[in-house]
């Protein structure tokens, strides 16, 4: 028995396996990007709820200043159990009173 020699846990080569595990990898990868799920609601052209987040990124704002919007009535945010969202037509509002 050669003792400088790797054990074989696999009937094929290591560089083969890793090849195959690459390759199932990105088979994979490319299928959960093809279901990408549209979450539309028919009848509606804007989506009527955002996260918290989306609002942030949409505004450029921090989530401190959401809050504070909030508190001063400009935001009004909805709690969906544990989630909280804001109301599109409330972020026009504030978009168009801010403009002004």
């Amino acid at each position: 028995m050669n003792i400088t020699s790797t054990p074989m846990l696999f009937p094929i080569e290591p560089d083969e396996f890793w090849k195959k595990i690459q390759q199932l990898i990105r088979a994979e990868l490319a299928k959960k990007n093809e279901k990408q799920v549209e979450y539309t609601t028919p009848g509606f052209v804007q989506k009527p709820l955002y996260k918290a987040f989306e609002v942030c990124e949409m505004l450029n704002v921090s989530r401190q200043t959401l809050h504070s919007w909030a508190k001063e009535g400009l935001l009004r945010p909805y709690k969906i159990k544990s989630r909280v969202f804001y109301l599109w037509s409330d972020i026009e509002k504030l978009i168009s009173h801010k403009s002004e």
